[in-house]
């Protein structure tokens, strides 16, 4: 295949496959993404990402979901534990967003030394009474000034710490009332109050690197398709929110989405998504995804080579002052021994 793929894909297991590794060199997927299977020990992680960007012959990005609570994939012994993003944000009070640009940065250092260069973060989702739990405590306010404002802190903590953020899930899943990985949520909000409320977030993070569609039907914008496969949801993510990231898609797989993977792909790069991103790491549903998905284009190119040129090495830290500046922040000085070094 020529060019690199508008893909990232996952893979089955701690180590690299030799059919995965024939297949990533022909398929060249833009990027790669991690999850618990993935995962056994630093060091095992280190030359997992090392035989990774070895199979495509580049310093391809690495991804992975680390958000803290229950979106983890790295936890102890080895890493950092975490609560939920929307409980540290109502321990902190009026301290939030100097607590999460910290959280953030000590989870950078921790992804960038196992050769982790993407965290799949912020969510920039409004936290809502109907929200599903699924989403609700990843989330990181009810309101969307204080989402936008807690996202930025999100994304400035991990771009410092070498780490490329991706805002999630564009435009907003806050009032999806099912779990996405399940079924398909609809929302039925009026154009003005959408626009007012759950693109507000996204429209003031519009100039981060990285984000990832929602599999959600907006009602009154597109009824027939989620935003992820919707040519006019795509059309307003970029010329209403202004957002010119690099854009993927939520997880292929998931079952909102009808169809076969293949279908999906294809649809979604039609509507205007730049990069597919399949999670489960199924070597067949890979392969049929990579025939359909093809080169990125120009403009995802384009975007592409603007979210690389902000991938650089950190400066120096003194972690352990980040780190009792934190505990002082959230009150957790007797308790982090308590509960196993939770933040």
């Amino acid at each position: 295949m020529a060019g690199q793929g508008a893909t990232v894909f996952g893979l089955s297991g701690p180590c690299l496959l030799p059919d995965e590794a024939a297949f990533f060199a022909e398929a060249q997927p833009w990027a790669f993404i991690l999850f618990a299977r993935n995962v056994e020990t630093p060091d095992q992680l280190r030359a997992l990402t090392s035989d990774l960007r070895a199979a495509v012959g580049r310093e391809a990005c690495v991804m992975i979901d680390q958000e803290g609570g229950r979106v983890a994939r790295l936890g102890p012994p080895h890493w950092r534990s975490w609560r939920p993003p929307l409980d540290q944000v109502a321990r902190a009070g009026a301290n939030a967003r100097r607590s999460l640009y910290l959280r953030y940065r000590l989870i950078a250092d921790e992804l960038n030394a196992l050769g982790i260069d993407v965290d799949c973060a912020p969510c920039a989702d409004i936290a809502r009474p109907e929200t599903h739990p699924v989403l609700r405590n990843r989330c990181l306010g009810s309101d969307a000034v204080t989402v936008a404002r807690n996202a930025r802190a999100v994304a400035d903590g991990l771009l410092a710490g070498g780490v490329l953020p991706v805002v999630k899930h564009i435009p907003g899943h806050g009032r999806a009332r099912l779990d996405s990985h399940k079924a398909l949520p609809h929302v039925t909000a009026d154009v003005a109050t959408l626009s007012s409320n759950d693109f507000m977030p996204f429209r003031a993070l519009s100039d981060l690197p990285l984000g990832m569609s929602a599999h959600i039907v907006y009602d009154v914008l597109d009824s027939t398709a989620p935003a992820t496969t919707s040519a006019r949801m795509c059309a307003l993510v970029r010329d209403d929110i202004g957002f010119d990231g690099l854009m993927m898609s939520d997880d292929i797989s998931m079952q909102a989405l009808s169809g076969d993977v293949a279908s999906r792909s294809r649809a979604a790069l039609t509507a205007g998504v730049d990069l597919v991103l399949h999670c489960n790491g199924d070597l067949a549903e890979m392969q049929a995804i990579a025939a359909v998905a093809g080169p990125m284009s120009r403009a995802a190119r384009t975007r592409a080579s603007r979210a690389l040129s902000l991938r650089k090495s950190p400066g120096l830290i003194d972690i352990d002052a980040l780190e009792a500046e934190l505990e002082a922040l959230l009150g957790d000085t007797t308790e982090k021994e308590a509960d196993g070094g939770r933040f």
